[in-house]
């Protein structure tokens, strides 16, 4: 995955009505990874029973609520004010990155127009998240690997939603026939005459590829655990000339 510089600023606009507060504790901490959080914004109707639990949430980590009156009853009313906001911030030129906390299709449009500023954008969101908006982002982050045992109990259980599996075996590694391609083809692009290629860019064009690719959906933490993990893949890790106690790890295709 890439990450942002440590002194990059980012803004995060959090979606209430489209979002779960259950996992903001854990959304922040994983947004911390890649930046500073400059900006920590959640848009709603706070007047709404539906959004009673967010006010602990909010004042404890420090999230400043926006509030927005639902004018129509069934319409989602946060939305123009979120986005009116964004392009403020975007305005006064002082952010790196921008992550949108929503599940909603509705800021496809805002994610795109972002990146054509040349802002990195993080989505961050359920699994059920349109395709539409995943790809508008450059990196995007599913709530359900960030899920605590905590966070999920909860949640109050959505019909027809998947609960998201543990760590993947080996077989069923290699019998996802997309997962395997998009590794392969990834390490073929990036190989040298001998087959070697460095894991950090082939990280890097997988996720320009595919934004919503994560290894934890599939158990495991880094892109190194998951290439290993399937035994297709011979892994190398050299060291940096002139710093030893640094290293770049190398994939290759194993030979059948």
């Amino acid at each position: 995955m890439k990450n942002i510089d440590a002194a990059q600023k980012i803004a995060v606009l959090i979606d209430a009505e489209n979002a779960q507060y259950s996992v903001l504790g854990a959304v922040l901490s994983e947004l911390s990874k890649h930046g500073h959080l400059v900006v920590k914004k959640a848009y709603g109707d706070w007047s709404s029973n539906h959004l009673k639990n967010w006010k602990q949430p909010l004042n404890e980590m420090a999230i400043t609520p926006v509030q927005q009156f639902s004018y129509t009853q069934g319409k989602n009313s946060s939305d123009a004010a979120m986005i009116i906001d964004a392009m403020d911030l975007l305005y006064t030129e002082q952010f790196d990155a921008f992550a949108l906390v929503t599940s909603d299709s509705d800021f496809t449009k805002l994610a795109s127009r972002l990146k054509e500023s040349q802002i990195y954008v993080f989505g961050v969101g359920e699994d059920k998240t349109p395709t539409a908006f995943r790809n508008a982002c450059d990196d995007f982050i599913s709530t359900e690997i960030l899920k605590t045992p905590a966070a999920e109990k909860d949640d109050i259980p959505k019909t027809g939603t998947k609960k998201t599996s543990g760590k993947k075996t080996v077989a069923q590694l290699r019998r996802d026939t997309e997962l395997i391609d998009i590794l392969r083809n990834t390490v073929t692009e990036y190989a040298d005459e001998d087959g070697w290629a460095p894991l950090g860019p082939c990280g890097s064009l997988i996720k320009r590829q595919k934004p919503d690719f994560d290894s934890r959906k599939y158990g495991y933490r880094t892109f190194t655990m998951l290439f290993e993990a399937t035994g297709l893949f011979e892994i190398e890790r050299r060291e940096n000339p002139g710093n030893k106690s640094a290293h770049t790890i190398y994939v290759k295709i194993k030979k059948k």
